[in-house]
């Protein structure tokens, strides 16, 4: 157990029951002092990869500054490739380092690491079995006015169908930073997936990353709520108001959507007997619906879904389209009020 405390932001809107948090053996009171954005967690553990380790390289399709590999560039302009606005062709080029043992980074905007590129990165990287890690960022409806053009919400399913492809979505700038660390040491393809916008940077500095491993954030017993990404910060503030209404929460961090932590979640809804899933991602083929699944073999139980209802996004600033198209604390708040509902039919 690991328990965060830092001083509060004078506007964190909801305040917490305390009485509530002792009865439910909090594992962590999470606040921030700062918001950063997780794209710069990646490009600052590149960097530090880079210093460490003479097998990194990385490669972009002219989005070096985007996707916050200008650092590293500079810094080994021998192990740095601009391909220009070639990304089927960037694949092909990480997936041939990796056949002279270079550990090669491919970064893009999502949009184009996933649909651009699903062909190469099919036949290329993963059936291939190739060693590449896809850094894609800006993905979700937090790349705002990009539009819909630029805003993924579908490449989680497209990454996750794939076989051994590992699909990763960290919530914050620590947890980005030291995912990229990890994925640098894991054998195998793997879908970095990080954002645009700053966001609270709550989770600790030095916490190790597991791949693979759900991060039980607090334990509860009414309701389980199952966040990755941007929606994990919205589900930690719901979460407090919901604990001030006297219920109890158990909330997960699913960092890595594949593999899933089956255990760790069937373990959970065993307990608490329903489920709120929240990510910034089309409902179809996203986390949600591999919870779904996981616990329609094993043994179902009521679930919300926090997610795009199979829309394309639009134009907009990030935290509006965010609430918009429900993905925001109080769309997790409503989600758990309902689930509960049906739980207690």
């Amino acid at each position: 157990m690991q328990t965060v405390f830092k001083k509060k932001k004078s506007n964190y809107p909801s305040k917490i029951n305390y009485l509530s948090l002792l009865k439910n053996q909090l594992m962590a009171k999470f606040t921030y002092t700062e918001k950063k954005d997780t794209r710069s967690g990646f490009g600052d553990a590149l960097l530090e990869l880079g210093k460490s380790n003479e097998r990194i390289v990385a490669l972009t399709a002219d989005l070096a500054g985007s996707v916050k590999m200008s650092a590293f560039a500079k810094a080994f302009p021998e192990r740095f490739f601009d391909v220009g606005i070639q990304e089927a062709n960037m694949m092909g080029m990480a997936a041939g380092f990796t056949l002279e043992g270079k550990i090669p980074f491919a970064g893009t905007f999502a949009e184009f690491a996933s649909g651009r590129v699903y062909d190469q990165v099919r036949q290329s990287i993963a059936y291939s079995e190739k060693n590449v890690k896809i850094a894609a960022s800006h993905a979700g409806l937090t790349v705002g006015e990009d539009g819909a053009t630029h805003q993924a919400l579908e490449d989680m399913g497209m990454m996750k169908m794939l076989p051994g492809m590992t699909v990763i979505n960290p919530c914050d700038y620590n947890q980005t930073y030291r995912a990229t660390l990890a994925v640098a040491h894991h054998k195998g393809p793997v879908y970095l997936r990080f954002g645009r916008p700053k966001v609270p940077n709550f989770t600790p500095r030095d916490m190790p990353f597991e791949i693979g491993k759900a991060w039980i954030m607090q334990e509860g017993r009414d309701v389980t709520i199952i966040a990755t990404g941007h929606l994990v910060w919205e589900a930690v503030e719901a979460t407090e108001k919901l604990e001030s209404e006297g219920i109890s929460v158990e909330l997960i961090n699913i960092h890595t959507i594949k593999p899933l932590d089956e255990e760790a979640v069937l373990r959970s809804v065993a307990k608490t007997g329903a489920v709120v899933t929240a990510e910034e991602h089309n409902r179809l083929g996203g986390l949600g619906e591999s919870i779904a699944g996981l616990l329609a073999t094993h043994h179902p139980y009521p679930q919300e879904f926090v997610a795009v209802n199979d829309q394309f996004g639009e134009s907009g600033k990030g935290e509006e389209l965010m609430k918009k198209y429900g993905l925001d604390d109080e769309a997790v708040y409503k989600a758990v009020k309902r689930v509960l509902q049906r739980k207690n039919r």
